[in-house]
């Protein structure tokens, strides 16, 4: 190769290298310029062609070096640009904040805030419980509460499931008491101006068809406001000499009309599996709540609800239910049995929990929250907030 040549050689070669960095290497021909051709061979100066240009990819991607480097023959990964989400998913937990409870208050109080002790276990556990109730829900939730034995506490527990979600979420809440006939949460509930019940609101419903005209302020003279308690109660029929009953489509017409105005229905059921009514209340549950008293006949009767709903295609719903235990009497419960029934019903459901016996309760008159023991309060508080993570 003449000195010309060579020039001519290594020029075009740095001239092909400064293009992208990286020298051509001659390989097969690939296309109609990769081929030397004749004048190649006869010694003449190679034909250069220019490299196209690699458009440069946006940051989120590019592939990143460590990829390249693990597999060079995988598809180039790519970096994720962290977003907003990220930013605040990644915030530190929100303080806590000093007791307000307990010997710890008492100290912050005497100390004029100085000293501010954390909150303890066990006000934590109930903040947790607070902030579980409150969570937000997809849309409105319905809550059933069964057993098919009377005696069982569907009422009181409809009742106080209702009041802790009302206290504690601001109000939305309905209790309706679903009997085909009479039940008796209208007696249990605080009095209203009005007697109205379900059968009344039931023959009405039309008023509600048009969702331009419908006011939530229209359903006061159906149902019942508990006060400070912040829910209300649609009561079941009190008429001893009427003949109404609420069959499944009367039950699925209210349902509609009342998931319009409220965030959480809390059904209370009858003691018949076999109504039509009963049957479609548990077609619309959300969450089910198994309800016994610790009594061999009671909690007999609920897990006998419990195999008859998993027989008819509900397991699921019983897997996810919460079964509640009440003691039936201020003497001491037989804790043999409270086991038995927490080794059964822990199996069959979700969670189990207790509620004390308290004697706010045993007269049978309304419910007044205020009048329920710190107790037995905070165990319906737990309870509710079992059912809320089931939502």
């Amino acid at each position: 190769m003449s000195s010309n040549d060579a020039e001519a050689f290594w020029t075009s070669e740095m001239d092909v290298a400064g293009t992208n960095g990286t020298a051509r290497t001659p390989g097969p021909a690939a296309g109609p310029w990769s081929s030397p051709g004749p004048a190649a061979a006869a010694g003449s100066k190679p034909i250069t062609e220019p490299v196209p240009a690699v458009p440069r990819q946006p940051a989120e991607s590019r592939p990143t070096p460590a990829a390249e480097a693990a597999d060079p023959g995988a598809a180039p990964a790519t970096e994720r640009v962290p977003t907003l989400d990220d930013l605040l998913a990644d915030r530190p937990a929100p303080p806590t904040g000093p007791a307000t409870v307990g010997w710890r208050a008492g100290v912050r109080r005497l100390s004029g805030g100085l000293v501010a002790p954390r909150p303890g276990p066990e006000e934590m556990r109930h903040r947790t419980a607070v902030a579980s109730v409150q969570r937000s829900l997809r849309g409105p939730k319905t809550v059933v509460i069964v057993n098919p034995k009377g005696g069982a506490h569907k009422t009181t527990a409809a009742l106080q499931i209702a009041a802790t979600f009302g206290i504690h979420r601001g109000g939305y809440v309905l209790a309706w008491d679903n009997n085909e006939t009479r039940g008796t949460m209208g007696w249990r509930a605080l009095a209203a101006r009005h007697t109205n019940t379900a059968v009344d609101l039931l023959q009405d419903l039309d008023r509600f068809a048009d969702v331009r005209s419908a006011r939530v302020g229209d359903l006061d003279n159906y149902v019942r406001s508990q006060g400070s308690a912040q829910f209300d109660v649609l009561a079941s029929d009190e008429d001893s000499a009427g003949a109404a009953s609420i069959d499944a489509e009367a039950f699925d017409a209210l349902h509609r009309t009342l998931s319009r105005f409220y965030r959480l229905l809390i059904v209370d059921t009858g003691n018949n599996m076999r109504a039509r009514n009963w049957r479609a209340a548990v077609d619309r549950a959300d969450q089910l709540v198994i309800v016994s008293t610790v009594r061999e006949d009671t909690s007999q009767s609920a897990a006998w609800l419990a195999d008859g709903l998993r027989a008819n295609g509900y397991g699921d719903l019983v897997e996810n239910a919460v079964t509640v235990l009440t003691d039936p009497a201020a003497t001491t419960t037989d804790k043999a049995l409270r086991q038995r029934l927490h080794r059964h019903f822990g199996a069959v459901t979700r969670a189990v929990l207790d509620v004390p016996y308290d004697p706010a309760l045993v007269a049978g008159g309304p419910i007044v929250y205020e009048a329920l023991t710190p107790s037995t309060r905070n165990a319906w508080l737990q309870v509710t907030a079992a059912i809320a993570e089931g939502l």
